[in-house]
């Protein structure tokens, strides 16, 4: 592989602002070079860098981008490198006015979707009628559902907000919890309800509950029930049967958007069950006015850990698979002589 360097340098020339970008101990740009597989040397405001095109190209993006926040004073800390580094080299086929369009206002404050994912997941969910997110934890698929429902809420495209969650893992048993139904599911639901009060405030939320605009409910509530002028969120539906997938989409009304989210790497029903998430996308996969993202491990936006964590299990999985196909092909190869 050629190796490539870029002399780069940040202006205005501001030590503070330097050590800001930096890190203790050089510990963001440490995080960088990691990331990007860079090497980086710095000499007061110029940095030196080494590596492929590309790494140079999302490097040299990723500083200026760095050093332009420090100038409003906020102290940079690892997370904010990470989400960071999340956004750049992943770029849109969008122009930089679409993608400002793709920015959700909420009465808290404006959602910004981070990364090629979740900018194609916002404007899917903006175009069609029912939409499906699937990948891991931590790659913003309910909360930009949320963010979504919450702005269509507000400018009142919507009546009201429907937030939808199989309430246990295996088939919806209950009985063994404590309390009403209502205490029994609130744990399952809890959540959908962290991201509302982020958007809308905990006594706003409280206020539309009360008036049922925004309904939490499990999905066993659905059943017979016919949805119009509403935005509805099924989240882990990766824990639906394939009977309450189905039930669940038919239950879409004039007026309405749906968005499904789940990851089918985590599925907890019980064994021989079906998921209803791995059904619908070879049943629905020819029918242009539903949209499906998928995410995997590089759009995770929580502790940078997490998307290492993810990157292993998929990794020990893959393995795990060829192992079982060498150890299949052997049998039969036994078999056949």
């Amino acid at each position: 592989m050629t190796t490539n360097t870029l002399s780069l340098t940040l202006m205005p020339d501001n030590a503070q602002r330097l050590a800001n970008l930096c890190g203790r101990l050089n510990e963001h740009i440490q995080q960088i070079e990691s990331s990007l597989a860079l090497k980086i040397q710095q000499r007061g405001n110029v940095f030196y860098l080494s590596g492929s095109e590309d790494a140079i190209n999302s490097g040299s993006q990723l500083l200026e981008s760095l050093y332009l926040a420090t100038d409003q004073g906020k102290i940079l800390s690892p997370n904010q490198v990470h989400l960071a580094l999340q956004e750049v080299g992943q770029s849109s086929d969008m122009p930089a006015e679409a993608e400002a369009h793709m920015l959700l206002k909420t009465p808290k404050g404006t959602v910004k979707p981070r990364g090629k994912h979740q900018l194609e997941y916002v404007r899917s969910i903006q175009r069609h009628d029912i939409n499906f997110g699937i990948g891991p934890a931590g790659t913003g698929k309910t909360y930009l559902a949320v963010a979504c429902a919450v702005e269509a809420l507000v400018t009142e495209r919507v009546n009201r907000l429907l937030l939808v969650r199989p309430a246990v893992e295996a088939g919806e048993k209950l009985g063994f919890l404590p309390g009403d139904l209502s205490q029994k599911i609130d744990p399952y639901l809890r959540p959908l309800y962290d991201a509302l009060y982020e958007m809308l405030g905990f006594e706003r939320v409280g206020r539309l509950i009360e008036k049922n605009v925004i309904e939490v409910a499990p999905l066993a509530y659905m059943r017979g029930r016919t949805l119009n002028n509403s935005f509805i969120i099924l989240d882990e539906s990766q824990n639906t049967t394939t009977a309450q997938m189905k039930m669940f989409l038919t239950r879409i009304g004039f007026g309405s958007t749906a968005v499904i989210t789940g990851d089918i790497t985590q599925i907890d029903l019980p064994k021989g069950t079906r998921s209803g998430l791995v059904h619908v996308g070879k049943v629905l996969a020819g029918i242009d006015e539903i949209g499906f993202t998928y995410f995997d491990s590089h759009d995770v936006v929580r502790h940078r850990l997490v998307q290492r964590i993810v990157q292993a299990y998929d990794e020990f999985d893959e393995r795990s698979v060829s192992k079982l196909g060498s150890q299949d092909s052997a049998q039969f190869n036994e078999r056949d002589h």
